[in-house]
């Protein structure tokens, strides 16, 4: 192995999970999921960490029906919550714990800040283009009906007309917040995070 294999494997001797106690106080799961969960993830990973390319190729199995590594690319840097290029145990539990039992708040701050590409607390149409078409890529040529190409820029200016309320060209978390909880369309298409994931 190269001096680079022998640094990563150092550096991931020292990953070891967060106390228990404290993934429990910091998620909404029980002792024997979490258990569970970590029995999962070091089978997955036996280093305890995942870094972007690993993340990709798991991630690519669950739509073989298209390219995925767009989307898997936004959804990793969400999940890294401390931004250091690499998903621990932790910051993949506290991340599906949202996901999976979080408030409606919670769950929205969290795609929020999947949306939020340069992580600067505003979502540009830019931005929201990109997720969109990584989430069409993903999706594959084999939806019914067959999606033109132009279809996610209409998605887009639409969401955006709706969000951004004061016209300024950005979507705040406060917008977005109160646009997805009143308008039930945007809320349904926001439960794709729960089949996507």
């Amino acid at each position: 192995a190269d001096s680079g294999d022998v640094e990563l494997e150092l550096s991931a001797v020292r990953h070891q999970p967060e106390g228990l106690e404290q993934l429990l106080a910091q998620t909404k799961f029980t002792k024997k999921e979490l258990q569970s969960l970590y029995r999962g993830f070091k089978s997955e990973c036996p280093s305890g960490l995942v870094d972007e390319e690993t993340f990709k190729l798991i991630y690519s199995q669950f739509f073989p029906q298209g390219d995925s590594s767009t989307y898997a690319h936004f959804l990793f840097d969400a999940f890294d919550a401390d931004r250091n290029g690499a998903l621990c145990f932790q910051d993949f539990v506290v991340g599906l714990s949202v996901l999976l039992r979080g408030t409606v708040h919670q769950k929205l701050k969290w795609a929020f800040n999947l949306y939020d590409i340069n992580k600067d607390g505003y979502i540009t149409k830019e931005e929201m283009l990109e997720i969109m078409k990584s989430i069409y890529d993903m999706m594959g040529r084999c939806t019914h009906p067959t999606l033109r190409d132009s279809a996610p820029a209409e998605h887009v200016e639409l969401f955006f007309q709706k969000m951004d309320r004061n016209g300024d060209g950005v979507v705040t978390f406060e917008e977005f917040l109160e646009t997805c909880q009143k308008d039930k369309d945007i809320m349904s298409s926001m439960q794709i995070f729960e089949n996507v994931i």
